[in-house]
């Protein structure tokens, strides 16, 4: 008996350390909306004691292989003496919360793990201003999104539930320069793999403004020429009425008139004057105006690049740095010479008129040694 007793002795030391001893590892799990998220219990050492699942409400979800819970979006994943692992599908927000993990031992040992649901935002919309926008219309484009958890930013504006609304607004005043911008709402959020985006353009209208443009620099007789009255403006100013010299064009069988283009199939002198193009939209009217004067080609053949005015200008810049040269070398030329240094010496010291010839004739003999230049 004694051997039997020790045995069981040892027995039982064994159950309390692999059992009592210890307790129910689990880890939290952070899952996106719509997604399933597992949830695993595991112990190291177990004698067929059972490991239990339960949610926030503290209702069994599964007890070892069985399932407790009227649920069809929990399913077991896997059940041994060491470990319970359990399935939730479609995870809504409402499931968040911390779920526990028990081991059946004496007494019971518990741990908890925390599910958090992640709330997928909607995707933006942009709204707050009326289509089309007037050119200096002050206007605010909002964007907002809903749905999101955790919120994205710190402008959340309102929560419902477990989720929240976010707004951002842009307020800006637009002009023409603003027609056809796209203005792009991004929402970047953890539950989400790429970010969502919405973009929207702006309509801006706008007054017209009209420049003319012409195809040729030097419209010559005889020559096929048109104008094209080039406008600007939201809507479209149309239509486009052309004129010359403040009446209707003359010659509407050269003068050929096509949507924005005036066409002149042969020009001439009688084509010369002021045109004019003037259109509008429901925001104004504005004009443009080309002043044409037709060129002989005779006349422009003879006096084309005129090589006479050319060769005479270059004539004169020749001449100019001639008289320049001459005007120099005649003035180094004055200042070219020689002069005498100390020649009437010793005159002054002779005693009588002849000695004083003698000794200035001797200086001079030695005075072309002593030429200086200047220059």
């Amino acid at each position: 008996q004694g051997i039997i007793f020790t045995c069981v002795f040892l027995f039982y030391s064994t159950c309390v350390n692999s059992s009592q001893g210890q307790f129910p590892i689990t880890q939290n799990v952070t899952v996106v909306e719509g997604r399933s998220a597992n949830m695993t219990c595991r112990v190291d050492f177990n004698d067929n004691t059972s490991l239990q699942w339960s949610n926030p409400a503290q209702q069994t979800l599964f007890f070892g292989d069985k399932k407790a819970l009227r649920d069809h979006r929990i399913e077991l994943v896997r059940a041994t003496s060491q470990e319970l692992t359990i399935r939730i599908g479609d995870v809504g927000l409402s499931d968040e919360g911390l779920y526990t993990c028990s081991l059946f031992t004496m007494p019971v040992k518990t741990t908890k793990a925390f599910l958090t649901v992640l709330g997928v935002p909607g995707r933006p919309e942009i709204t707050g201003f009326t289509k089309p926008a007037m050119e200096g219309d002050l206007i605010t484009l909002t964007c907002t999104t809903s749905g999101s958890k955790p919120a994205i930013s710190q402008n959340t504006t309102n929560a419902t539930g477990k989720s929240f609304t976010v707004r951002s607004s842009l307020k800006l005043r637009v002009d023409r320069r603003d027609d056809g911008v796209a203005y792009t709402c991004h929402v970047d959020h953890v539950s989400l793999s790429n970010p969502y985006m919405t973009t929207e353009v702006l309509e801006v209208h706008y007054a017209p403004h009209l420049e003319i443009a012409k195809s040729l620099i030097i419209p010559q007789e005889g020559q096929y020429f048109k104008l094209e009255c080039v406008s600007i403006g939201n809507p479209i100013p149309e239509p486009v009425l052309w004129s010359k010299d403040g009446g209707e064009l003359p010659d509407i069988e050269r003068m050929i008139v096509e949507g924005r283009e005036l066409t002149i199939t042969t020009l001439n002198k009688t084509d010369n004057g002021t045109y004019r193009c003037e259109a509008s939209n429901h925001l104004g009217t504005d004009s443009a105006e080309y002043i044409l004067f037709v060129y002989d080609p005779n006349a422009l053949g003879q006096h084309g690049p005129d090589h006479a005015l050319i060769g005479g200008v270059v004539a004169v810049v020749v001449f100019i740095t001639m008289c320049l040269i001459i005007v120099l070398g005649r003035y180094l030329a004055r200042h070219k010479g020689t002069y005498l240094t100390h020649e009437a010496k010793g005159a002054e010291d002779a005693p009588d008129a002849d000695t004083a010839i003698i000794n200035a004739e001797g200086n001079h003999v030695h005075a072309e040694e002593k030429k200086e230049y200047f220059i």
